[in-house]
């Protein structure tokens, strides 16, 4: 799993590739540390190279909303493929999550 985090535009764009799964999710959260604290910078997950995504992964997340949230910071999706669209209708993060 290889995450990469850069600042675009006055937002944080987090590019996945890989599975995020319960292996790789306690690396991928060490690397999304920093997003946290996000005052005054949207995030996007961007989901394009992302092949699969466990309960872990979408714990991940879960929390990274709940932290931006309070911040007045939005956490947006982009590039899911059908199958993660689906895990993400299954599980009712499509309410929860913006995407774009």
């Amino acid at each position: 799993m290889n995450v990469t985090i850069k600042e675009e535009d006055n937002n944080y764009i987090v590019y996945f590739e890989g599975r995020l799964d319960t292996a790789a999710a306690p690396q991928v959260e060490k690397e999304m540390q920093t997003l946290y604290e996000c005052s005054g910078h949207d995030i996007v997950l961007d989901c394009t190279k992302l092949q699969y995504i466990s309960s872990s992964g979408l714990r991940l997340f879960l929390s990274l909303l709940k932290a931006a949230k309070p911040k007045g910071c939005h956490v947006f999706i982009t590039g899911m493929s059908d199958t993660l669209r689906q895990v993400f209708a299954m599980t009712g993060f499509t309410n929860l999550f913006e995407f774009k």
